[in-house]
């Protein structure tokens, strides 16, 4: 089913290797490492916006043996349960991705953008409103908090999934608005959403 989409997914790993070296060159410069923190990013619920993240965290996912793919695809359904529960309770949920196994995510290599590019202060050049400047999480400003900011300018990485995802959305038809946690992702069948 991947086959469709090879070219899209290289230039998605492709992007994605910039965005590792451009994160380590800016966390490395600042002398941050994250090593966990009580207020880990896995247990914060971000959304991801793109079918071709979906494709690519899919791919990696039909890559695990069955076993654990099924394991994995249960805890991910429990997790979008109680994600839905403590929202409809007006409480903001934190808990653990489903792919964190012993303070590891098991498809390292294939995580979106945002599981990338967390963590240290950054800016973005937004069409409207101007240049957004972004903090650093509670574990940077703990360790490197003081230090004056480095600039980690998003916008070309913003631009180039923005290209991947209309030439997706080009190729399959869909224009419908997509809005996954990792969990949701993990649950959902590619076949019925392409």
């Amino acid at each position: 089913m991947f086959d469709k989409y090879i070219d899209f997914l290289n230039d998605l790993k492709l992007l994605y290797d910039r965005m590792d070296h451009a994160y380590g060159e800016i966390s490395d410069a600042y002398g941050f490492h994250c090593a966990g923190c009580s207020d880990n990013c896995c247990l914060t619920r971000f959304f991801h916006h793109t079918l071709i993240e979906f494709l690519y965290l899919q791919k990696g996912f039909a890559g695990l043996d069955e076993s654990l793919r099924e394991a994995v695809r249960k805890e991910a359904e429990e997790v979008t349960e109680k994600v839905r529960q403590a929202e409809d309770s007006g409480i903001v949920p934190q808990i653990m991705c489903p792919l964190n196994k012993k303070g590891l995510c098991i498809l390292y290599e294939y995580r979106p953008m945002i599981c990338r590019l967390h963590g240290i202060p950054h800016e973005f050049a937004h069409p409207v409103r101007n240049k957004i400047l972004g903090p650093g999480c509670h574990e940077f400003e703990k360790q490197c908090g003081e230090t004056a900011y480095l600039e980690f300018n998003r916008t070309p990485f913003y631009q180039k999934m923005a290209r991947l995802e209309r030439g997706v959305r080009e190729l399959t038809g869909i224009t419908d608005k997509f809005k996954k946690t990792v969990a949701q992702m993990l649950v959902e069948d590619p076949e019925k959403i392409l």
